[in-house]
Order: C-alpha cells, then structure tokens, then sequence
C-alpha cells in the first residue's frame, strides 16, 4: 500500500525526504518515521470535531481518574486523546517479526474464565471506572534452530475469547510487540546462574491514540543450574508505577512457591475495581504456609505523581544536572537517556516528564528503546528516550540533541549537548528551584520528594505563565476563549522572564495547554488544577509577607 504522504529514510547521520515507499521496503520504517511529520496545526484542525480531552494525553496516562487532579484544568472524563508519538509503534512489526513464529503453551494452570453474562455484567459494573489490567503474559527468551534465543510469550491471562479476526489480529500484533519491550536486548541471550530482577515500564501507542501502559518484572526463576530468565508483563489502561510495582512483589512471591500461585491472585485482583486516588482497595490472597492475606493497594492522593519515582532522577543527576535537563525540556529538544539497567531508563524518564507539570510533553517518549527501533534516534524531531548504554554508539554520532548518561562510574554526564543548557532559565529562577531543592537529602522517602519536587519545580511556571487566565478574553459567556499572546507576554516585568516565556509559547505543550484553555467552558474558568495551585501559592506568598 502506498502513501501520498512523502516519508522519512535515513542512508546516513542525516535525513531526508523521498516520495513513496519502495517496492520490497521495509514498511515498518516508513510508518514509523511518518508519525514524526504530522503537522500540529492540521492535528488540530482534524480533531475540532472532538471532545477537548481528546487533544491531548499525558505521558502516563490511560484511564485514570483526570477529574481527581491529574494535568487538566477542568477535566471531567478519563479518555484522554493522542499525544505525538510514535503512533503506530506496535501495529506495523510483520516487517519486523517472524509472523509464523509460534510458541507452544506450557503446562500451567488454566485461568479462571467468567461467562459471558458474568464479563458483560462486570464490563457494566466498571463501565466508569477501570480494570487493574487487561492482561499478563509470561515472556521467556526460547532457543531457535539458528542457536539464538528469541523472547516468546509462553503465557496469557486471561485468554480473550468470542473475539472477530481484525481484533485477533491487533491483539497478535500487540503481544508480539511487548516481546520487544520485554526484552529489549533482542535475541542477545544466554542461560544465567545468576540475574537480579529488575521492574520498568514502557507505553505502548495505537494509530488511533489508544494507549496501552507496559509494566514488567524480569527475574531468574528458582533453580539449580543455567536458565533462561523470565519477564511478567501486565498491560494496564491505567498508569501506576508504584502500584504495580507491589503487585509485581507478590507476583515475585508466587513465583518462588510455584507459577500455579500467581494466577489465582491475578484473577482477583482482575476482578477487583481499580480505587480512585487516595483510596485503597484490599485483595483477598492465600499462600501455603502463610494461610490467608489481605493485600492493601493504596493510590497517592496526588494521583499526577503516582507514575514517578524521583529517587531515581535525584540518584543519578545532580540538582544542577537536573535544572540542565528540565531546560532542555520545556524547550522541547531531543534528549536521550543512556544506562545499563532498564528501570533506570523508564524511572528518569517518566520523573523528568512530570516536573512539566502542569504541561505535557506532547511529542515522542520511548523509555527503553528496542534495539530493533535504534533508528528512531534520527528522527528530527523532539524525543525522549532511554537507551541501554551497550547501544551507544549507534547514537553518539548525532548532532543538536542532548545525551545523558546515567550509569554509574560515568566520566562525563553530558555526552554531547548544544551548550546553552545552563542559561535557558531565567537565573532567579533556576537559583530559587535550586534552592528549594535543598530541602532534599540522599536519605529522602518517596513521600519527602513528591512533596519537595512539586514545590520547588511548579512555582516556575506560575512565575512564568500563571498570568494566562488573565490574557483569555471571551465575546460572551457560551463564547470560545482567544489567547491574547502579545499582551500575556508584555505583562512580564522581568526581562529574562519575558525572553524565556517568548520562547516557551511557541512550544506545542504550551500551544494546546492555552488551546484547552480557550475551549472550556467559561464556567470552569479559575476552577482548574493549576489555577487553585496558582491562587494557592499567592495566598502563602500574602501570608508570608505579613509576617515579615
């Protein structure tokens, strides 16, 4: 099939275009690179017709409860639209898969499957709300006849039934893509005695936005002797990394014991409903020798930071390297991420993605790129992505991006930047994030930091744009909102300020921030998440000066 559209190829460091798709071509490299050219103008223009959620995703999002207070102002539905990625990143891998290979099902205990009355009935019941997960799969590296180990599923739960042969199709395309990010080394494998296990993430993105969260627990499995190790893998609408990050610790457990644990508490905790933030739900679990559990699963109340992990971010990066990285940012550029562990990659990948908050980073994010899709790291527009360092020089080579490595005994942090990291920010700004930063040590809890982070990392925007509600006039209450940018800009005092801002308004986070903006009704003006932040904030900027 061929396109109108001209596609990206890259015969050497540097791209350019050509008309159409050759004959014998790989498709997947034509589909894939497509996905970088879409114009955000013509985006937006396609999709007026659509609801304003459907504008713009998050960088982990999937379902979760947005009105709760997640990125959105104003937001009242779950179903959150397409971001610009990679869109068709696990629809197109026949060019890249064996589509005959095949993997024979072991022996393990055959799921608990609910009636089709039961499954409508719980479909009805969750109708508003969301699942834990649409399934686990079991991932195993299996020896070809050419020698190599190649990383097959072995196992799904639950098996999906009464499907039609197009949904066949995208679920086998699905599945054979997570072998990718489960195993990203490829078919580089070999039996182990020894392999600490290891937990990430990865997103997976649809043509037509939808989107799928990738949680993963690779280990070793108890034994005597070389074996190969193993990845669980739960695909989720939802994203929450410490969440899963527990189940995957029980999972862990069971595994130990016997794999015929792991499914009945999968089959429970799939039945159970997915709790709104700050709530808790418990799951009924029996293990021998320990009788019968309850396991209390509990979402932050600040359901935006449940996907983030900053001691990570704060463990390889310095403040002043993080204050580099976050400016490279907001200026959308291309960054990649460079460490030898996968948890590493998605961890600092997704923390670094939140400090926008309350913007979103709409353009392409891979937290760990397969070796198979290295090329991705020529596309010419902004990126962000996780690389395991044994892949390094496949991307060192490029020029106007910035590379930061995170391994440990590193001789440098910055591989390659443009040079103007340190002066992007304004510096009273960057010297008050810095400072309160300070409040943090190396011995800081999860808590600590998602407290300490957001307030020394928000107050930069509000001091920034928290001044936009002012620059949206209306022609009538029913009216749609009209950013005036000139005047928003002019109202800053401070010239670096309004040099920085000049800048940032031209990037596509801010474009269809204020395009939201302009869109809600004029009833939910002032009521959104960064608004009541902002009066927040200048309400303890009043009482402090009081005091003083």
């Amino acid at each position: 099939m061929t396109s109108n559209h001209k596609t990206w190829t890259f015969s050497s460091m540097r791209s350019k275009t050509r008309p159409a798709l050759d004959e014998g071509e790989n498709p997947f490299r034509r589909r894939l690179f497509s996905s970088f050219r879409n114009d955000r103008r013509e985006q937006r223009s396609h999709e007026d017709g659509s609801s304003d959620l459907d504008k713009r995703r998050a960088f982990s999002d999937g379902g979760i409860d947005t009105n709760k207070g997640v990125f959105l102002p104003g937001e009242d539905s779950p179903d959150m639209g397409a971001m610009k990625r990679i869109s068709t990143l696990f629809t197109s891998f026949r060019g890249k898969i064996n589509k005959d290979r095949t993997s024979k099902e072991p022996e393990l205990p055959a799921s608990t499957e609910l009636s089709p009355v039961e499954e409508k009935a719980k479909e009805q019941r969750y109708a508003s709300g969301q699942f834990f997960f649409e399934y686990l799969v079991v991932v195993r590296p299996k020896k070809t006849k050419d020698g190599i180990y190649e990383p097959q599923i072995n196992y799904q739960f639950p098996k999906k039934d009464g499907m039609v042969r197009f949904q066949k199709e995208e679920e086998e395309k699905t599945l054979k893509a997570l072998t990718l990010f489960c195993f990203p080394e490829g078919v580089n494998w070999a039996p182990l005695t020894e392999y600490p296990s290891e937990t990430f993430s990865f997103v997976l993105t649809d043509v037509d936005g939808t989107r799928k969260n990738g949680y993963c627990r690779r280990l070793l499995p108890d034994g005597k002797g070389a074996r190969l190790p193993e990845a669980y893998c739960i695909i989720s609408n939802v994203a929450c990394f410490g969440l899963f990050s527990k189940i995957f610790d029980e999972v862990e457990q069971r595994r130990k014991i016997s794999m015929a644990m792991i499914y009945p508490f999968m089959q429970s905790l799939r039945e159970a409903a997915f709790p709104a933030p700050g709530n808790t739900v418990n799951i009924k679990s029996f293990i021998p020798e320990r009788g019968t559990e309850i396991i209390s699963l509990t979402r932050p109340t600040d359901s935006w930071l449940e996907h983030v992990d900053f001691r990570t971010l704060f463990r390889c990066l310095s403040d002043d390297e993080v204050l580099q990285v976050f400016a490279s940012t907001v200026l959308e550029r291309r960054i990649i991420f460079i460490a030898e562990e996968l948890g590493t990659l998605s961890q600092v990948i997704h923390a670094v993605a939140v400090l926008l908050y309350p913007f979103i980073w709409q353009h392409t994010l891979i937290s760990i790129v397969p070796e198979i899709l290295i090329d991705v790291v020529m596309a010419p527009t902004p990126y962000l992505l996780g690389v395991q360092k044994r892949l390094a020089h496949l991307i060192t080579d490029q020029t106007d991006l910035l590379i930061v490595d995170l391994s440990e005994g590193r001789k440098e942090t910055f591989i390659k930047c443009i040079g103007d990291e340190d002066t992007i920010l304004p510096h009273k700004l960057r010297d008050e994030i810095k400072q309160a930063l300070s409040a943090k040590n190396d011995k800081s809890s999860l808590e600590e930091l998602n407290r300490v982070v957001p307030e020394a990392f928000l107050p930069f925007f509000i001091k920034t744009v928290g001044h936009f509600a002012k620059h949206i006039t209306r022609k009538g209450q029913d009216k749609r909102g009209e950013f005036q940018q000139l005047n928003f800009c002019k109202a800053i005092e401070s010239k670096s300020t309004r040099k920085f801002v000049k800048k940032f308004v031209q990037t596509q986070m801010f474009d269809l921030f204020i395009q939201e903006m302009e869109q809600r009704p004029a009833s939910q003006d002032g009521k959104g998440i960064f608004e009541r932040k902002i009066a927040e904030y200048h309400k303890k900027m009043r009482e402090k000066a009081k005091k003083q």
